[in-house]
């Protein structure tokens, strides 16, 4: 099978690494609009070629769309367009509604996979790519009742050889809401985090080297790149503001236990936040 890899940071060259030693795919073509990671991309053997994206997507069994998700949803109807017949594209963003509703309307819409596999890091680039992101997590499938059966089964063929496990979404605004709230508020609360603590360090400069892994580990997705995040949050703006105020609500709650001193209430959001723990192991 030959695989056209549109992008190829942290999501596509991770897939190609996989996709490669698993043997999913004889020929890896890479599209890469910065010329920088294209060198990059085939110095580090992720793809074997590179190519502008119409000769890439014209020769391609399976186009994996693993751009910014603005990127993306403004590609897909062109990459629908010059499509083979047999062949299937698949994005890997991780809002859905908005690229959905772009496809619905196209001719060869039966062609096109939504997904989006619940994986990565906080690192970008060709650099970040890393054998085995995938194992273990859990891919998204959206609207799959609109995708014709040869290329479902391409797309679950290709997250079997990730090692991924599928789960289906027919409603892709519900996707959206329901990350709003398990992926893109923690990248927020990061983001916020860190800055908090950048405003204060200006003023009190040694307060990293008090700074231990609890830190580490709550602040780690503050290094991720604006040039993901930012169309993530306003592709799913009404869902991630409506997440923020439910987060709100909550720390001013906190807040007013610490400004009033009370312990029992402390306690009470404490230990009801501690339930987390039979859900999450």
């Amino acid at each position: 099978m030959t695989v056209a890899f549109i992008g190829i940071g942290l999501i596509g060259g991770s897939a190609a690494i996989a996709l490669r030693k698993r043997g999913f795919a004889a020929r890896l073509i890479g599209v890469e609009s910065n010329p920088k990671h294209a060198e990059l991309a085939l110095g580090l053997g992720l793809v074997d070629e590179i190519l502008p994206i119409d000769e890439a997507v014209k020769a391609a069994d399976l186009a994996l769309l693993a751009v910014p998700v603005n990127v993306a949803r403004q590609l897909l109807p062109h990459i629908l367009n010059l499509l083979k017949e047999d062949a299937t594209v698949v994005d890997m963003g991780s809002t859905k509604n908005g690229i959905c509703t772009v496809a619905r309307t196209h001719s060869r819409r039966a062609q096109y996979v939504a997904a989006h596999p619940m994986a990565g890091t906080e690192y970008s680039g060709p650099t970040a790519a890393a054998d085995g992101l995938f194992d273990g997590k859990k891919a998204i499938v959206c609207e799959h009742n609109l995708s014709a059966d040869f290329a479902l089964n391409r797309a679950l063929s290709m997250f079997r050889s990730l090692n991924m496990e599928v789960l289906f979404y027919t409603d892709a605004e519900a996707h959206d809401r329901h990350v709003a709230y398990v992926s893109h508020i923690s990248h927020v609360s990061s983001f916020m985090l860190g800055l908090t603590v950048l405003e204060v360090e200006k003023s009190e400069r040694y307060i990293f080297d008090l700074a231990g892994t609890g830190f580490e580990s709550t602040v780690r997705l503050a290094k991720s790149s604006p040039a993901t995040w930012t169309p993530i949050f306003l592709q799913n703006a009404d869902s991630v503001s409506h997440a923020l105020q439910k987060y709100i609500e909550n720390l001013q709650r906190f807040k007013a236990c610490i400004d009033e001193r009370n312990a029992d209430g402390i306690t009470a959001l404490i230990a009801e936040a501690n339930k987390i723990a039979k859900i999450i192991k």
